[in-house]
């Protein structure tokens, strides 16, 4: 079995620690499709206090707050209070608006596995019709052989009796014409 080590990704005011095998495994433990390793979001985590639970639960995502709430408060950027704004009629004044941002793109749905099940299942259902068929023709088969071995005994048999049949025949027709020509 392959080493266990632990790997640490933010998600939001937590840490989310998993023990994998791989980095590839921690994605998955997380449920990310994304490589969080390559963007230096996600990390090995060796510190023996972090790394306990997680070992004792391999493939759990154990989920740790980064400090109290009062701390995670305090973390927060201080907003400056907004001025009020005062009406003016000379535009110069007014700062120019803010575009509004563009909603990010909807991520493309997940591919439809649908047709894919679909060919796994003819593809089992012709296997399985392609073995039965083949049982059907190797029973044609055996019962024809039998057919055969039981001919080609009658025929052997047919061909001994007509032959004794000839002989006898034969051995009437020599003697008939030795008679015939007054030999005895």
């Amino acid at each position: 079995m392959a080493k266990l080590k632990v790997y640490r990704t933010p998600i939001g005011f937590h840490d989310a620690y998993v023990a994998a095998a791989s980095q590839k495994a921690a994605l998955q433990a997380w449920g990310s499709e994304r490589d969080l390793f390559a963007r230096g979001i996600a990390e090995v985590v060796t510190d023996p206090e972090l790394t306990a639970e997680p070992l004792a639960q391999p493939g759990t995502v154990i989920k740790r707050s980064r400090g109290t709430a009062a701390e995670q408060i305090a973390a927060l950027p201080d907003t400056p209070a907004k001025a009020p704004r005062r009406r003016s009629d000379d535009a110069t004044d007014a700062p120019a608006p803010k575009p509004k941002p563009k909603p990010a793109p909807r991520p493309a749905p997940k591919p439809d596995r649908r047709a894919l099940d679909a060919a796994d299942r003819a593809m089992a259902e012709a296997e399985a019709r392609h073995r039965s068929e083949a049982r059907a023709l190797r029973a044609e088969e055996v019962a024809l052989a039998k057919r055969r071995r039981t001919m080609e005994r009658a025929q052997e048999d047919e061909r001994t009796a007509l032959d004794e049949a000839r002989q006898a025949a034969a051995d009437a027709y020599e003697r008939a014409m030795r008679r015939w020509k007054g030999g005895g």
